[in-house]
């Protein structure tokens, strides 16, 4: 079995900052691409920011210059700085991760979830 558990979430003023840490255990062999999705109410789960095992990154046009994935392999854990936060960044934020368990296929998990709100 494989878990993803966040933290970081919460309140924040609108230009503030937060920082998301998602750690994933389990008899895991290896863990590929991670990333950080989101989810508005209303709206539907986007893709926020990924990055590979080699640390190569990719952001959605709305994040970029505001947030930094980032990840340690060793720990299995992915980190998601996110600065200048702005109320339209309100959302739950979703780690997930594709990682292969000892003598199993590669498939795709995914954590809880953290609300993360922005208002003043």
């Amino acid at each position: 079995q494989v878990q993803l558990v966040e933290s970081g979430g919460g309140l924040v003023q609108p230009g503030g900052s937060l920082r998301l840490s998602c750690a994933a255990s389990g008899s895991i062999f290896r863990i590929n691409d991670m990333g950080w999705y989101r989810q508005a109410p209303g709206k539907q789960r986007e893709l926020v920011a990924a990055i590979t095992s080699g640390g190569s990154t990719n952001y959605a046009d709305s994040v970029k210059g505001r947030f930094t994935i980032s990840r340690d392999n060793a720990k299995n854990t992915v980190y998601q700085q996110m600065n200048s936060l702005k109320p339209e960044d309100t959302a739950v934020y979703y780690c997930n991760a594709e990682v292969q368990r000892w003598g199993s296929l590669l498939r795709t998990y995914w954590g809880q979830g953290t609300q993360v709100t922005v208002s003043s």
